[in-house]
Protein backbone atom coordinates (compact mmCIF):
# COMPACT_ATOMS: atom_id res chain seq x y z
CA UNK A 1 0.00 0.00 0.00
CA UNK A 2 0.95 3.60 -0.77
CA UNK A 3 0.07 7.07 0.27
CA UNK A 4 -1.09 9.62 -1.51
CA UNK A 5 0.90 12.83 -0.93
CA UNK A 6 -2.15 14.19 1.38
CA UNK A 7 -1.54 11.22 3.42
CA UNK A 8 -4.59 9.21 2.68
CA UNK A 9 -4.52 5.37 1.80
CA UNK A 10 -4.81 4.13 -1.79
CA UNK A 11 -6.81 1.39 -1.95
CA UNK A 12 -4.60 -0.16 -5.07
CA UNK A 13 -1.48 -1.94 -4.51
CA UNK A 14 1.50 -0.55 -6.39
CA UNK A 15 2.12 -3.08 -9.00
CA UNK A 16 6.01 -3.40 -10.12
CA UNK A 17 6.04 -6.25 -11.40
CA UNK A 18 3.15 -5.62 -14.46
CA UNK A 19 5.40 -4.85 -17.50
CA UNK A 20 7.40 -8.22 -16.88
CA UNK A 21 3.79 -10.03 -16.59
CA UNK A 22 3.00 -8.00 -19.37
CA UNK A 23 5.68 -9.44 -21.78
CA UNK A 24 4.81 -12.89 -20.04
CA UNK A 25 1.13 -12.93 -20.64
CA UNK A 26 2.20 -11.55 -24.75
CA UNK A 27 4.64 -14.69 -25.07
CA UNK A 28 1.86 -17.03 -23.93
CA UNK A 29 -0.76 -15.43 -25.87
CA UNK A 30 -3.02 -15.50 -23.47
CA UNK A 31 -4.68 -12.26 -21.54
CA UNK A 32 -6.29 -10.24 -24.34
CA UNK A 33 -9.08 -12.23 -26.06
CA UNK A 34 -11.67 -14.08 -24.25
CA UNK A 35 -10.37 -17.87 -24.39
CA UNK A 36 -13.36 -20.42 -24.60
CA UNK A 37 -11.06 -22.99 -22.72
CA UNK A 38 -11.03 -19.95 -19.71
CA UNK A 39 -14.34 -19.71 -20.23
CA UNK A 40 -14.75 -23.52 -19.35
CA UNK A 41 -12.75 -23.05 -16.28
CA UNK A 42 -14.33 -20.03 -14.97
CA UNK A 43 -17.97 -22.49 -15.21
CA UNK A 44 -16.31 -25.23 -13.44
CA UNK A 45 -15.36 -22.73 -10.77
CA UNK A 46 -18.61 -21.46 -10.54
CA UNK A 47 -20.02 -24.98 -9.95
CA UNK A 48 -17.23 -26.16 -7.72
CA UNK A 49 -17.72 -23.29 -5.41
CA UNK A 50 -21.34 -22.52 -5.88
CA UNK A 51 -20.71 -18.98 -6.72
CA UNK A 52 -22.74 -17.49 -9.33
CA UNK A 53 -19.66 -15.16 -10.70
CA UNK A 54 -16.28 -16.69 -11.24
CA UNK A 55 -13.50 -14.87 -13.33
CA UNK A 56 -10.09 -16.57 -15.09
CA UNK A 57 -8.22 -12.46 -14.74
CA UNK A 58 -5.20 -11.38 -16.38
CA UNK A 59 -3.98 -7.60 -14.98
CA UNK A 60 -1.82 -5.32 -17.09
CA UNK A 61 -0.30 -1.97 -15.71
CA UNK A 62 -4.14 -0.24 -16.41
CA UNK A 63 -6.56 -2.81 -16.51
CA UNK A 64 -8.29 -6.54 -15.55
CA UNK A 65 -9.21 -8.30 -18.64
CA UNK A 66 -11.38 -11.51 -17.98
CA UNK A 67 -10.04 -14.31 -20.23
CA UNK A 68 -12.52 -16.77 -19.01
CA UNK A 69 -15.76 -15.75 -17.48
CA UNK A 70 -19.08 -17.15 -15.86
CA UNK A 71 -21.98 -14.88 -14.91
CA UNK A 72 -25.40 -15.78 -13.76
CA UNK A 73 -28.26 -16.62 -16.10
CA UNK A 74 -29.68 -13.06 -17.36
CA UNK A 75 -25.97 -11.32 -16.50
CA UNK A 76 -23.94 -10.81 -20.28
CA UNK A 77 -20.45 -10.13 -20.79
CA UNK A 78 -20.05 -6.52 -22.58
CA UNK A 79 -16.82 -4.52 -23.02
CA UNK A 80 -17.74 -1.61 -21.14
CA UNK A 81 -17.96 -2.04 -17.06
CA UNK A 82 -19.86 1.10 -16.46
CA UNK A 83 -22.69 0.51 -19.30
CA UNK A 84 -23.11 -3.33 -18.31
CA UNK A 85 -22.90 -2.74 -14.70
CA UNK A 86 -25.76 -0.35 -15.24
CA UNK A 87 -27.86 -2.96 -17.41
CA UNK A 88 -26.73 -5.26 -14.41
CA UNK A 89 -24.28 -7.50 -16.23
CA UNK A 90 -20.35 -8.24 -15.76
CA UNK A 91 -17.56 -6.78 -18.67
CA UNK A 92 -14.59 -8.60 -19.45
CA UNK A 93 -12.70 -5.44 -18.76
CA UNK A 94 -12.67 -3.73 -15.38
CA UNK A 95 -9.91 -0.41 -14.30
CA UNK A 96 -6.80 -2.05 -12.01
CA UNK A 97 -8.65 -0.18 -9.15
CA UNK A 98 -11.63 -1.57 -9.18
CA UNK A 99 -11.89 -4.94 -7.16
CA UNK A 100 -9.64 -7.55 -5.51
CA UNK A 101 -7.70 -9.20 -8.15
CA UNK A 102 -5.03 -6.61 -7.90
CA UNK A 103 -4.42 -7.33 -4.29
CA UNK A 104 -4.39 -10.67 -4.71
CA UNK A 105 -1.26 -10.36 -7.81
CA UNK A 106 0.96 -8.05 -5.57
CA UNK A 107 0.59 -10.06 -2.45
CA UNK A 108 1.60 -13.50 -4.39
CA UNK A 109 -1.58 -14.89 -1.88
CA UNK A 110 -5.09 -16.15 -1.35
CA UNK A 111 -7.32 -14.05 -0.57
CA UNK A 112 -10.70 -14.33 1.41
CA UNK A 113 -12.99 -11.65 1.68
CA UNK A 114 -16.33 -13.37 3.37
CA UNK A 115 -18.70 -10.00 3.63
CA UNK A 116 -16.26 -7.38 2.05
CA UNK A 117 -18.37 -4.61 4.84
CA UNK A 118 -16.08 -6.19 7.23
CA UNK A 119 -12.80 -4.98 5.39
CA UNK A 120 -12.28 -1.14 5.51
CA UNK A 121 -10.00 -1.18 2.84
CA UNK A 122 -11.95 -3.43 0.44
CA UNK A 123 -15.45 -1.82 1.29
CA UNK A 124 -14.77 1.22 -0.09
CA UNK A 125 -13.44 -0.61 -3.36
CA UNK A 126 -15.85 0.49 -6.56
CA UNK A 127 -16.93 -2.82 -6.79
CA UNK A 128 -19.35 -2.88 -4.16
CA UNK A 129 -21.03 0.15 -4.96
CA UNK A 130 -21.35 -0.02 -8.77
CA UNK A 131 -21.92 -3.74 -9.08
CA UNK A 132 -23.09 -4.73 -5.40
CA UNK A 133 -20.15 -7.16 -4.79
CA UNK A 134 -20.07 -9.03 -0.77
CA UNK A 135 -17.99 -11.47 -0.96
CA UNK A 136 -14.94 -12.70 -2.80
CA UNK A 137 -12.48 -15.54 -3.04
CA UNK A 138 -9.71 -15.06 -5.09
CA UNK A 139 -5.87 -16.70 -5.51
CA UNK A 140 -3.20 -15.92 -7.48
CA UNK A 141 -1.88 -17.65 -10.88
CA UNK A 142 1.65 -17.99 -10.22
CA UNK A 143 3.75 -19.59 -12.94
CA UNK A 144 6.80 -21.90 -13.36
CA UNK A 145 9.06 -18.43 -13.99
CA UNK A 146 7.59 -17.17 -10.86
CA UNK A 147 5.39 -14.28 -12.43
CA UNK A 148 2.22 -14.08 -10.92
CA UNK A 149 0.33 -14.07 -14.24
CA UNK A 150 -3.20 -12.47 -12.91
CA UNK A 151 -5.92 -14.77 -10.42
CA UNK A 152 -9.30 -17.18 -10.27
CA UNK A 153 -11.75 -15.34 -8.45
CA UNK A 154 -15.38 -15.77 -7.48
CA UNK A 155 -17.64 -13.54 -6.10
CA UNK A 156 -21.23 -12.71 -5.08
CA UNK A 157 -23.58 -10.19 -4.11
CA UNK A 158 -24.39 -11.88 -1.04
CA UNK A 159 -21.80 -12.17 2.06
CA UNK A 160 -20.30 -16.17 1.87
CA UNK A 161 -18.67 -18.21 4.46
CA UNK A 162 -16.11 -19.42 2.20
CA UNK A 163 -14.06 -20.83 5.18
CA UNK A 164 -11.20 -22.91 4.84
CA UNK A 165 -12.66 -25.12 2.43
CA UNK A 166 -12.81 -22.30 0.33
CA UNK A 167 -9.62 -21.18 0.65
CA UNK A 168 -8.21 -24.76 -0.22
CA UNK A 169 -10.15 -25.09 -2.83
CA UNK A 170 -9.50 -22.13 -4.78
CA UNK A 171 -5.87 -22.74 -4.30
CA UNK A 172 -6.02 -25.99 -5.76
CA UNK A 173 -8.21 -24.77 -8.98
CA UNK A 174 -5.07 -21.92 -9.27
CA UNK A 175 -2.82 -24.89 -9.44
CA UNK A 176 -4.63 -26.66 -11.87
CA UNK A 177 -5.27 -23.86 -14.28
CA UNK A 178 -1.35 -23.01 -14.03
CA UNK A 179 -0.66 -26.47 -15.28
CA UNK A 180 -3.37 -26.49 -18.17
CA UNK A 181 -1.53 -23.21 -19.01
CA UNK A 182 1.85 -25.07 -19.15
CA UNK A 183 0.38 -27.57 -21.00
CA UNK A 184 -0.50 -25.02 -23.62
CA UNK A 185 3.08 -23.74 -23.32
CA UNK A 186 4.89 -26.82 -23.90
CA UNK A 187 2.62 -28.28 -26.40
CA UNK A 188 2.88 -24.38 -28.88
CA UNK A 189 0.15 -23.40 -27.46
Amino acid sequence: MTYDPTGHLLLTPVDREAPVRVQRLRQLGIGEHPDPAFDEFAHKLAEVTGAPYSMVNFIDENQQFFAGLHTPEGAHAGTDLSAVAAAGGVSRFMARDHGYCPHVVVRRKALVLEDVCDYPRFAGNPVVDEIGIRSYLGAPLIDRTGIALGTICVVDTEPRPWGRAGLETIKSMAAELIEQIHHREDSGF
